[in-house]
């Protein structure tokens, strides 16, 4: 079940700067797998040694906060779309 991931910007240099890609994944947790067997590095920038979500970072499914969902256990189905997006901080 394919999902389309929405890359960000900082991000790109690990998918070869592509800004989108699919990804066969059932869950949220999986599609981090998946992202890291075929983009080395992708995890780590997503996930806490505790395998928590850092919290600079936002993911979303279908416009939902994961974490307001059943965070990295939320499950997907196929043509959902995931979007991360990084914490913008500043004043």
């Amino acid at each position: 079940m394919a999902v389309l991931v929405r890359v960000p910007t900082p991000l790109r240099r690990l998918t070869n700067n592509q800004d989108k890609v699919e990804v066969d994944a059932s869950t949220i947790a999986e599609f981090i797998e998946r992202m890291e067997a075929d983009y080395p590095g992708f995890k780590e920038r997503l996930l806490d040694e505790a395998g928590g979500l850092r919290y600079f970072v936002n993911i979303y499914l279908n416009g939902e906060d994961v974490r307001f969902l059943q965070g990295v256990d939320t499950s997907t189905q196929s043509g959902d779309e995931i979007s991360i997006v990084p914490a913008v901080a500043g004043g």
